[in-house]
Parts: structure tokens; sequence; C-alpha cells
């Protein structure tokens, strides 16, 4: 810090300090708890304006689930995380603080460094890696970048949420060993590194405490020992126990208006249950980031002038090339665009690329490129033919292709009370997020209407997800009534949206618009602490014989030089609110592969999926790509890294298994409401090598389109040193990756034998770049945390002497070079 951001940092401090002076303690309760779904209250006496907050790990919505105001749509984190970039991540919050400022939002509640701990967490795609290092650098370059553009960022989900099954209740057993070098580790990295100004504290439990209430973890780690000076915001509706949160360090309880602090804290503390020191700590926390961030009078925002613009659908496509990983290639790609060759498109996803995760992370681009899209615009024309070959889904889904449709809002007269746009047939209010001139009591019914201009003839699917009673028509003839109770789901977030039920079928032409309607009735929600509506209009298109679709495919395939097959997750395998029971690709698409890749060795497989999926015909292809849920540009970049314009710069940020059963780590579902983490540090990549189970792609693999000669490697206790060369043709990107492995310990140290550690772990890299035939040499330092441990009985770090072996490695299963290393 300068000795200018000092006299600012003190500037802001004192402001806050003058502005918690005048606080009453209504007031200051007040100002804890969130006045809606998305805000704090305004204090005017003090100068102080309404803090805004939105989700935004791979976009910034803002407070209305709308595509009138579009967003950019990014990567998922997945794939930022597979780009094992550091500076990109930077560069990718850069412009995501651009839309926020340009959203009016002034904190994003991302990033999400939870670790991927088993394959089947259901939300592994807003998280980055298995590793801690390198979640904890990708973290800290977005957090950096977010706030480079003066927009906060919350770290989340602090600590212990790495599953969705029963996550608002768990009870996260985690010795504290793994704890420490695990799980904290992201979060203390990012504390360190990017000082982020706030952290969002999850809805599990971790050793039988809640993570909103945890004083050891939230006040004696988090504030005590990494000195983390911001905001701790509650996950929402995780706040449960007034006295609770405020004592064990919670600061802002969301949303509201209706929560534990607010009017229950300033009568808490009158009751003498709460000291009103501990609601003047979390006031204090509060100014300090809106002070930060700009809304307080008197005090400088950390960043008063705005970054230079960014380009964001450049920036998208470019992110998606980046972190693209090309696991397997046998001399295909890339493809020769300029040698007249055709080309066969396959499978439903190519045509409806899923291009991010769902759940709290959704937002609305304004443009989608699909694969389709992508490849049309760069093949010359006749060289690219298409066909569905599989759909992933059988089931049908929120209306989009086709429709366009708006919300009409009535009351119990039927007189319209407002019209809200609707992205596609979901609809999601939450909170004030109501078109203009609704209110929840006033409003009785919502009629979700438009058009549908059909893709194709045949038999059309349309049904219900939500919970009430609905009316649903279609072409000016009523289909369905009725009511749509709550089935069998667990997670409120999944309960609340319902299982989508089809409700009828409509034989339609193709190009001849039909009319729409779904009527659902508003139910009494004066009762409920918070007010929300979730239902949706759905539509599955007509289904076909399953073999007939694959034999077009298989026809297209013998008929082209090349076959590029697209296959994907859906948002019922993928998404938040539940984990996977297993790790298959939904339908038919491993049977369209199989018949494909028989009739054209030439077969490229592009994987659409946010985090592993069983690839069970790998070997019996020419090429396979991930692409991960690769945000709106996806196609665009696709065509590409196929072409050869970009290289796929993408190395797995998480171990790729060749069959569920392979996976070392499992469970993700509780017994008696435990989730025992009973494999203590061996997840991902250190349970692979400690049971010696090969996986189909290890960690840190991936392939360019150029070769590398690894010629050299210096070694010390705090940097290596690796020299390679661009043996290829093409210029292109290195990943050096560094593990150590303890060769022997300390001669003078007894008990470092007895020490239980992984075979071998990341402890460095650096990606670097070169021309064809160009030497380049990759700095990479050895943070002291790589040789510690964390002491169970002294509750520690402490550093383990001794002899390691320093691999310089392309992937963790293919070391390159080895140094010996003596450390004290």
């Amino acid at each position: 810090m300068t000795d200018a951001d000092q006299v600012r940092d003190q500037i802001r401090n004192d402001a806050v300090e003058a502005a918690l002076g005048k606080l009453d303690l209504d007031t200051k309760a007040r100002l804890l708890a969130g006045q809606d779904m998305w805000s704090l209250p305004a204090v005017p006496g003090i100068g102080l304006q309404s803090l805004v907050m939105s989700d935004g790990p791979i976009g910034v919505r803002g407070v209305r689930w709308t595509a009138d105001d579009p967003s950019i749509a990014l990567p998922s984190p997945t794939a930022l995380a597979a780009a094992w970039d550091p500076e990109l991540a930077r560069r990718a919050g850069r412009l995501l603080a651009q839309e926020a400022r340009r959203k009016g939002v002034h904190v994003l509640l991302a990033p999400t460094v939870n670790l991927h701990r088993s394959p089947l967490g259901g939300r592994h795609f807003e998280c980055y890696s298995e590793d801690p290092l390198l979640t904890g650098a990708v973290g800290s370059g977005y957090v950096t970048g977010v706030q480079e553009g003066g927009v906060g960022t919350t770290v989340k989900h602090f600590v212990g949420n790495d599953a969705e099954t029963d996550r608002f209740t768990v009870d996260s057993v985690i010795a504290p060993r793994p704890l420490r070098e695990l799980y904290l580790a992201p979060f203390e990295a990012i504390v360190d590194n990017a000082h982020p100004w706030g952290i969002m504290t999850a809805y599990n439990e971790v050793n039988g405490t809640t993570m909103t209430e945890h004083r050891y973890l939230v006040n004696e780690v988090l504030r005590g020992e990494w000195g983390f000076d911001g905001c701790n915001v509650s996950d929402w509706m995780a706040a449960r126990s007034t006295a609770g949160d405020i004592e064990g360090g919670m600061d802002v309880a969301m949303p509201g208006p209706t929560t534990v602090y607010g009017p229950a804290l300033a009568e808490a503390v009158r009751a003498g249950e709460v000291p009103e020191s501990a609601v003047d700590e979390a006031v204090r926390n509060v100014l300090r980031l809106a002070a930060r961030v700009g809304l307080l009078e008197g005090a400088p925002a950390v960043v008063e002038t705005a970054p230079a613009p960014i380009d964001g659908q450049a920036l998208a496509r470019e992110l998606a090339a980046r972190g693209f990983v090309l696991v397997r290639n046998q001399d295909l790609l890339p493809l020769d665009a300029t040698a007249g060759g055709t080309v066969a498109l396959l499978g439903a996803a190519a045509r409806d690329a899923r291009v991010l995760g769902g759940g709290s992370a959704t937002v609305f681009p304004e443009r989608v490129v699909s694969p389709l899209d992508g490849l049309t615009a760069a093949l010359p024309e006749g060289a690219l033919t298409y066909a569905v070959g599989a759909d992933p889904s059988d089931e049908p889904t929120p209306a989009d292709k086709g429709f366009e449709l708006r919300a009409v809002c009535r009351d119990a007269s039927g007189a319209v009370l407002g019209t809200g746009s609707l992205p596609s047939g979901q609809v999601q209010w939450i909170g004030d997020d109501l078109p203009a001139g609704v209110t929840y009591e006033t409003m009785a019914s919502i009629e979700v209407t438009g058009t549908f201009l059909p893709r194709e003839s045949g038999e059309h699917a349309f049904g219900t997800r939500g919970l009430g009673a609905f009316a649903l028509s279609v072409g000016g003839r009523s289909l369905w009534s009725g009511v749509q109770e709550m089935g069998n789901e667990a997670d409120p977030f999944e309960a609340f949206f319902g299982a989508p039920c089809e409700r009828a079928r409509v034989t339609l032409a193709e190009g001849e618009p039909v009319e729409v309607s779904l009527t659902y009735q508003v139910p009494d929600m004066t009762a409920l602490p918070l007010r929300a509506i979730m239902f949706s209009l759905l539509h599955l298109g007509p289904q076909r014989d399953a073999d007939e679709l694959i034999a077009e495919a298989v026809a297209a395939a013998r008929a082209a030089d090349t076959a590029v097959v697209v296959v994907a997750t859906t948002e019922r395998v993928e998404s938040e609110g539940f984990d996977r029971t297993d790790l298959r690709l939904p339908g038919r698409q491993d049977d369209l592969v199989r018949a494909v890749a028989a009739v054209n060795p030439n077969t490229v497989v592009v994987v659409n999926a946010g985090s592993p999926v069983e690839l069970p015909w790998r070997e019996d292809v020419a090429a396979v790509l991930l692409t991960w849920f690769p945000g709106q540009e996806g196609g665009a970049a696709l065509a590409d890294v196929l072409l050869g314009a970009a290289e796929p710069g993408g190395r797995l940020p998480t171990t790729w298994p060749a069959r569920f059963a392979d996976a070392p780590v499992t469970e993700v579902v509780p017994t008696e409401g435990r989730l025992e983490y009973r494999e203590g540090l061996f997840i991902g990549y250190r349970a692979y090598e400690k049971h010696a189970v090969v996986p189909a792609f290890p960690f840190g693999h991936g392939l360019g389109y150029t070769d590398w000669a690894y010629e050299s490697l210096e070694a010390t206790a705090d940097t290596v040193r690796v020299r390679v060369t661009n043996t290829g043709t093409r210029p292109g990107r290195e990943v050096v990756q560094v593990y150590l492995a303890p060769a022997a310990p300390a001669s003078d140290g007894a008990p470092s034998a007895a020490v239980e550690r992984p075979a071998s772990w990341l402890a460095g890299f650096a990606g670097v770049a070169a021309g064809p035939g160009e030497s380049v040499e990759a700095v990479i330092a050895l943070p002291a945390r790589a040789f510690e441990i964390w002491d169970e009985e002294a509750r520690g770090w402490r550093r383990i002497g001794g002899t390691y072996e320093v691999r310089a490695s392309h992937s963790h299963g293919d070391i390159r070079l080895t140094a010996t290393l003596d450390v004290e």
C-alpha cells in the first residue's frame, strides 16, 4: 500500500467511525438486515446510500430476473480455472466489475471457492478446482480484478459447503488438518493475496456448529489469524439465531425484510442477550464496505475512476478458448479449413448449447453463439451438415427457442396490474422483483402468454413446473387445469421450483405461429418471511425414434470428412440444489458417439459439461475436447479452436475419472445429518495416487497444438526455474506445473517420518508462451506453506524439513524433470 493509499484508508476509517457514532441502536440493527432481496437500507442522516448486491460468478444479473437488461455470460468457473491463469481471472473480474457498475451493483456474490471433493458435487461447475492452491490463485485473480473495478466481492461459501445434499442442515465433519490444509486454504490465500471486501458464510455446520454462528472459524481464524477486515454476509436465508449469529461474527443477515437482525437484534441488546459492542463491530464492517465502494459521504471510494472499458464479447470468446481442454488428439486437430473438407455436426447440444450452469448463477445474455452458429459462420457454405443424433433430455424444459413471452399480472377482478418481459417460460420473482405497478397484496393471477413459432412439425408437449394451481391453453384451446403439489424434493431450492410435469400434447406445424397461455393463481403469501413466485411454462419438441435419429447422424458422419459430436449434461443432471448420483451422460448420447465413431475415424467429441462425466468411448474417437459451460461466445470459440485460429489453452482443474466406480471419494449424502470427510487429506489427484487408481485424464492434463521439451530445472526452497522449448510448428502456451514429493525426512527429525502426507502435491505453476523453436523460462515461486502441515496438537503450522523431490510436470501424471531439494 502506498503512502497515498494509507492516507485514503485512514480517511475512510475516520468517516466510518464518525458515521457509526451518529447511529442509534435501532438504526444500527436495521443496517445489518437486508431491506429486500438484494440490498441494505440507506441512512441519509449519515450520508449512507443503499448498498446493492447481485449474483456474479460468471455474469452480473442485477436485481431483476429479466432479459430487459442483458448480461455478459462468461464461461463457468471450472472453465476459468482450467486456464490456470490468475491474470486471465483478473481480467474476467474487471469485466464483471464493469458490468456491475453499469447495473448499479456494488457487491458481487462471488467467487465460489469450495473444492471438488467428490465428482458428484452438483454445483462444482461454479467452483474452481479440486486443489486448494489452484483454487486460491484463480480466486485471488478474480477478486483482485473485480475490486480493481471498484466493486466488492464476497468469497463463498465459508466453509465446508462442498456438496448440495441437505446443504441447509448438513454437519460437515472435517478433521483439523484437512480443514486447514484443504478447505480453508483457498479462503486464506485469497484473504492474504487479494484482500476481499466480503465473505459469505455457508448454510451448513462444520463440526457441530452452524457456520453463521461459528465464532472460532469466523472470529478467531478468519478475522483474528488472517486479518480479514471485510463484511461477513450470510448465505441467503442461512441466518437462524439473533444472538448466535452476531456473536459468531456474522455482520449481515440476508435477504430482508424479515431476518434475525433488525428489530429482533435491537431487542436482544436491550434484553441483555447481546452486547451492543458486537453490533457496533458488525456495523463498522458494513460501513467500511460501503465506504470502499463509494456509498458513504466523506469517504473516498477505493476506485474513483473506472478502469478502461473492456469488450465483453471479445473477452468471453477468449476466455472460452483458453479454458477448453483438449484431452485427446490423434493428429486430427486443428482441422484445415482451407482443404475443402466437410464437417458433420451432430447432437442436440450443438444446436441448443448449455452455456451456463443455472441456479443462482443464471444470467441472460444478449446473444448466445451455439456450436452450430459458430461453425456455420466459420466454414465455407456447403461444408457443414447438421443432425440432432441424440437429445440429452426427454423432459420438458422452460419454453425458450421459438417463444416470445410476457407475464401479465391481474387482480381478483381480472384487471391488468402490470406486465413484465420474460427471458423464457420461467417466472422467478423474489422479494420486490415484480413488474411495475404490481404488488403481492393486489396480484391474484399471472398469465404467461405469447406466441410460439415451432422449429419442426409434429407432436409438441407442454407442461408446468412449480407449486400451485394452473390453467394451460395452446392455440386458444384449453388443454389442462389443475394443481401441482410438492414432490419428494429434499432441498428447499429444488422443492420451490417443483418437478417438471408434462400436461398435454399438441400437433403443430413448422413455421406456423400459435398462441400459448399458462395462468397461475397466486397464493396468499402474507405469512411468509420471504415472498417469491417461481413457476414455469414448459415445452418439449417432437420426440422422434431414438434409433432413427442416430441412424441419420451416422449417415451424415459417413458422408463427411470429419464428424463433430457435441454431448452435454442438463439442468436436471447438474445444477444447484442437488448432487449427482452418477457420472453418466443422459439420454442416448454415448450410443450416438459409438455409432458415429464406427463409421468415421475422424470423430471429434465436444463435451459440454461443467464437471466430469464418464466417457466410455474415449479411446474410440480421434479427439475429445472439454468445453465446460462455455459462456455466450462458446460456439465462436469452438470454431476458433477446431479450425486452429486459437489453441485450446486449458488444463484439467480436476481429475477426470475413467468410471464413477473408480472415484476414490464419492460420499455426498449425509448419514443422520452428518457428512464425514473420512478421506482426510486425500481428495482429487492425492486420492487417486494414494489408491493407485489411474484416471481417464489426470489433474493438470491438457494438449495444445504444439509440443514442448523440458530442458532444465533449478530449485531452491522458494523458487523453481524451468526452461522449456516449443519444439512444434505453431506458437503455443504451456502451463509448467511444479509438484513436491517427500523423498526423505530430515536426518534429525524422527517426528517427520511419522507425518502422514500425500505422495505429491501441487506447489506452484506458471504459464509461458513461445513461438516455434523458441525457449522460455518459467519462474515459479514456492510458498513456505508448501513445506508445512497443520500440527493438530500444537494448533499451528509446522515446517517439515527433509529431502523433497521437485517435479516439473506437464500434468500430475506426466513428470518431465526432477530435482532433489533439502529443506531445513
